[in-house]
């Protein structure tokens, strides 16, 4: 074997060895110095052997039990005293002959310049620093373990950083107004986080099973963290207000139908309720008389979240003021907040989850990343402060929303007032 191997295994072999403790004698032993950095140092171990059976053929090792040579303490002991250095462990390896120790310097000197030292040294085999090692496993992907049994289907969070965002705040204390169809609030990833329900509908109360669109939205928002069933909301600690303006056209459908009646009826209940945000997953012609409403909403501090639509469907998009989202997966006008829209996990009535698509994704998505920012912010935090937070540099195209960088900003902008850990 080349020399430069035989060094290497015996530097590895030795470190392997010397895991295990093996008290040296002590005899006038230095101080120890707190911090002091530590070496390893190796001595020829030529072992004290019991004698054998008459006529028996000498072991050199003494069978298993493989000892310390007086000779290897006796140099151990000397390099301690000629070099100013503490003896911590030391362990006898067999398959090297050796003796190692490891030492604390004690009088300060740099480690190099004493492994220098120490390799002139003919008592010395070998020295060399005492080295840390690592495993390879990958951590948590952002510190944050959920008991949640779907978390690992839920790719928009991920995408969106919100494990680590939920280190600083999961959006305790913001009030939701999701203007939608209804919510099945018997939902176990919903207990605790609908404060009340108000329905705009005429007629027979729809069943559970009518209220797919705003329970899918409901649970992009705020399902219930680390409660041992089904997925995280992206603000699992806000609370909504749910406004039962829309209805469903199909069973077992998303498509859902409002008019200027019922959504006119919620928005003017929405402004008044204290609600800081309002989430729209809705999209319809212009309406003078809904525009004004949330202008006049605008106007009180409140944010609305609209979902991006073709053209023809200016309400609520074009309100200037309102934050719209779309989706990350295409080419998106600029102004507009991209966050994953395509087969995103959420909730379905009576107890059920299913993927979700399509641009209403994007802004429940977009709604519980503002009601982190809200609920991060030590003071009211205002649309456009928003608008600034969460918006890509002028000469970036619009990408995926980065709800941690926004988090910083907001944290720098108000002095670290902002940072807050989430206790889970």
């Amino acid at each position: 074997m080349p020399a430069a191997a035989r060094a290497a295994a015996a530097s590895l072999a030795m470190l392997a060895a010397c895991a295990i403790l093996g008290a040296l004698p002590a005899h006038a032993q230095p101080a120890a110095v707190p911090g002091a950095p530590r070496i390893v140092v190796a001595f020829a171990n030529e072992p004290e052997a019991s004698p054998g059976p008459a006529g028996a053929t000498g072991s050199r090792y003494g069978g298993s039990d493989y000892r310390v040579g007086q000779g290897a303490r006796r140099e151990a002991r000397q390099i301690a005293s000629a070099y100013s250095l503490r003896p911590i462990e030391s362990w006898p390896i067999k398959p090297l002959a050796m003796y190692c120790v490891v030492y604390e310097i004690t009088n300060g000197r740099p480690v190099t310049e004493v492994l220098a030292a120490l390799a002139k040294d003919t008592r010395v085999l070998l020295a060399q620093p005492l080295q840390e090692f690592h495993t390879l496993s990958d951590p948590p992907a952002a510190g944050v373990v959920y008991n949640d049994p779907l978390y690992d289907l839920q790719t928009n969070l991920p995408a969106l950083g919100i494990a680590r965002a939920h280190l600083r705040t999961q959006g305790e204390g913001v009030r939701i107004a999701l203007i939608d169809t209804g919510v099945d609030t018997s939902h176990p990833d919903l207990a605790g986080r609908i404060a009340h329900t108000h329905s705009y509908l005429k007629g027979t109360e729809p069943s559970a099973p009518s209220r797919r669109h705003g329970t899918a939205m409901a649970g992009l928002i705020a399902a219930v963290a680390n409660n041992h069933t089904g997925i995280v909301g992206i603000a699992p600690r806000a609370e909504l207000e749910v406004y039962e303006a829309c209805w469903q056209l199909e069973p077992d459908s998303d498509a859902a139908a409002c008019d200027t009646f019922t959504l006119a009826q919620a928005l003017a209940a929405a402004i008044s309720s204290g609600a800081a945000l309002v989430n729209l997953s809705i999209a319809g012609p212009a309406d003078p008389l809904l525009s004004a409403l949330v202008q006049r909403g605008l106007a009180h501090g409140i944010t609305f979240i609209a979902a991006l639509a073709g053209p023809d469907a200016a309400f609520p998009a074009a309100i200037p003021g309102v934050l719209v989202a779309g989706g990350s997966e295409r080419a998106l006008p600029r102004g507009t907040f991209a966050l994953p829209s395509e087969h995103v996990l959420t909730l379905r009535p009576s107890a059920q989850y299913d993927f979700e698509s399509g641009s209403s994704v994007a802004a429940a998505e977009l709604t519980g990343v503002v009601a982190l920012l809200i609920s991060a912010a030590p003071t009211h935090l205002g649309t456009p402060a928003i608008a600034t937070l969460l918006s890509a540099p002028a000469d970036e195209p619009p990408h995926a929303l980065d709800v941690n960088g926004a988090l910083a900003r907001l944290a720098a902008s108000s002095g670290g007032a902002g940072a807050r850990v989430a206790a889970h």
